[in-house]
């Protein structure tokens, strides 16, 4: 089973190159952030972002929305850092690496730290370019742009593998993970669609110790994650100058697979959530640079999730490319 396992790697990588084969940062600690994307016709990317996430309350194992204890207060900042090279017409590369602070107030006491979060290493192909959106003159303007890669996530923060204090201290899962992407794209005059797919396997590891306690040494490998989110938008332009305003929403959708310990899947032990979110954005004439600020909310019902927190997260961000 372990060797199908690590069989399966470059597989999954190869799944997203073919038709039909089908992005969340903090569940567990400050996860990477998604990968970069270069938009045609550039040649790097650089952005910035600034996030605050409010944890209140969480799903179970069952999937019932349960609340925080009274006078809890658990939140989270992050700033991210990414940058992406279009180093070739049709590829690139990207980094995204955050820095996370964990501010977690109870009613007995308070806990601050703060390290840097999970890192983000990715490659993409545009297996196709759209090729018009203001008019439709052949069946060939109808098809989407379609790009496919991988991430890898390296294991950069605390996570509660490492000597930490306890759970609290954590800023990343603890594990490597490969996944293939999928970002499917169509714009038609103002009115823009997109859908966001990953499918990833994270490696197994040996652990010894669990939330600063040591343990008898085991085996651990997180279960399989999916992810997809489906957004609609529309820009309008403002003024002479050519600036232009976006709003996009979006619904997004993640499912973690039961952990295994020793090649043992501990049943009951897997992620799910769904989200929305709503995104505005401010773009210059020539859109090189942009300006942008988001809301995402999970929704805190039961059976829209089952063993992650639920949260809502505002960010702003700044981005700019360079030809």
């Amino acid at each position: 089973m372990k060797t199908l396992r690590i069989a399966a790697i470059p597989a999954l990588a190869l799944l997203a190159l073919l038709p039909g084969a089908a992005r969340a940062a903090s569940c567990c600690g400050g996860g990477g952030g998604g990968a970069v994307v270069v938009p045609r016709d550039n040649r790097f990317l650089l952005d910035l972002s600034l996030e605050a996430e409010e944890y209140v309350g969480q799903w179970d194992q069952d999937g019932v929305h349960r609340p925080d204890a009274p006078g809890a207060q658990p939140a989270q900042r992050r700033v991210g850092l990414a940058g992406g090279w279009r180093f070739a017409r049709d590829w690139q590369v990207g980094l995204s690496v955050p820095y996370v602070w964990n501010d977690n107030r109870f009613s007995t006491y308070s806990r601050h730290t703060s390290s840097v979060g999970d890192t983000t290493l990715s490659a993409a192909w545009d297996l196709h370019a759209e090729r018009s959106i203001w008019k439709v003159l052949s069946a060939a303007d109808l098809l989407p742009s379609v790009t496919v890669g991988a991430a890898l996530l390296l294991p950069t923060g605390l996570s509660p593998y490492d000597a930490i204090d306890d759970q609290y201290d954590v800023t990343g899962r603890g594990f490597y993970r490969l996944d293939a992407t999928l970002a499917v794209d169509k714009t038609f005059r103002g009115f823009s669609t997109s859908l966001a797919a990953a499918y990833g396997v994270h490696l197994e590891r040996s652990v010894n110790r669990f939330n600063g306690l040591f343990k008898a040494p085991y085996r651990e490998q997180l279960g399989d994650r999916a992810s997809a989110s489906l957004s609609a938008g529309y820009r309008f332009f403002v003024g002479a100058s050519g600036d232009s305003l976006t709003t996009t929403g979006a619904f997004s959708w993640l499912h973690e697979a039961d952990r295994s310990l020793n090649g043992n899947r501990q049943r009951e032990t897997g992620l799910f959530k769904t989200a929305l979110a709503a995104t505005v954005t401010w773009a210059g004439t020539d859109r090189d640079w942009s300006l942008r600020a988001s809301w995402n909310h999970a929704l805190r019902r039961d059976g829209w999730g089952a063993g992650f927190p639920t949260t809502d997260v505002l960010s702003v961000g700044y981005r700019h490319v360079i030809r």
